[in-house]
């Protein structure tokens, strides 16, 4: 029998043994719940909690180690030192301030190949960070690619559901926000008996809820609505709502929350449907005929 070449032994070897996952981690508990579905599925996970966003609870129970954002030669070295094949990007992090960042040598680099990305909105950031990323040989993956069932699906998810003023008000939010999405600026809006109370834009969705309340007027509450952006990078930054999302919303005197179904991650479902329906608020997952509405009236 003719002696196989070593190398090839190899990747034959390894053809069947799972990806590793890296994980860049934001705030929040999906990075946590994208490595237990991960190693469910016997990958072998590695986080690296970006430092001053990561919850160091949820990095505790992984391998992980905590960096700067923008020490991105220190990132790249780290994923290849632990084997990450695969990457995926999830939880908020806030843009650094370009005259306050402090990159390694290898960072200023990646900053040099992101180039004018680094001043677009985040999505065409986003877009030039995974083109990055494949250039260096690890391939961009979405939470949802391992995540199986954290999208959402359409339909009302709660006992409650919106009536002919809550429709009229979700209808108002999608115009806005596909005008809003298309200039790469936010995912949400929040409005009121027609009135758009408060657009999301750098602060997130949670501080924009957080500054609705002393902005409603008096009679029915308002909606919030979140959509793709039209055109969006898909293996990153999607709409994404949770049970801090139901609690501002509550808070802030809202009557529901419409979303973009198949697109928008439903983090921690069960609990924030619960919440919802505690807090007599409706969630509506917008099929694509709905949330196309809007798309030519910008």
């Amino acid at each position: 029998m003719p002696e196989m070449p070593a190398g090839k032994f190899r990747r034959t070897a390894d053809a069947g043994k799972p990806r590793t996952l890296g994980i860049l981690a934001g705030g929040g508990a999906l990075p946590g719940e994208v490595a237990a579905a991960a190693a469910a599925a016997g990958r072998p996970v590695f986080i690296i909690g970006l430092e001053g966003f990561a919850d160091p609870a949820v990095l505790a129970p992984w391998p992980h180690e905590v960096i700067r954002i923008t020490a991105g030669g220190r990132i790249l070295a780290t994923l290849r030192a632990h084997g990450c094949q695969d990457i995926v990007m999830i939880g908020p992090v806030r843009r650094p301030s370009l005259l306050g960042l402090r990159p390694d040598a290898e960072g200023a680099r990646l900053l040099a190949r992101i180039g004018r990305a680094a001043f677009a909105g985040d999505d065409g950031l986003l877009g030039a960070v995974i083109r990055v990323f494949g250039e260096e040989g690890f391939r961009v993956i979405g939470a949802q690619d391992v995540l199986r069932d954290v999208l959402a699906c359409a339909g009302v998810l709660t006992q409650a559901a919106p009536d002919e003023l809550a429709l009229a008000d979700i209808r108002r939010g999608i115009a806005v926000v596909r005008a809003l999405g298309g200039a790469d600026v936010g995912q949400g809006c929040v409005v009121q008996q027609g009135v758009v109370l408060a657009l999301e834009a750098a602060e997130g969705t949670d501080a924009m809820l957080a500054r609705c309340a002393a902005l409603a007027r008096p009679g029915p509450g308002g909606v919030l609505v979140k959509l793709l952006k039209p055109g969006q990078e898909r293996r990153a930054d999607l709409p994404t709502i949770g049970l801090e999302t139901v609690r501002g919303a509550a808070a802030a005197g809202l009557r529901g929350v419409a979303f973009e179904a198949g697109v928008t991650i439903l983090a921690d479902r069960e609990a924030a449907i619960a919440a919802a329906n505690a807090a007599g608020l409706f969630l509506l997952g917008l099929g694509p005929h709905s949330a196309d509405e809007g798309r030519d009236q910008r």
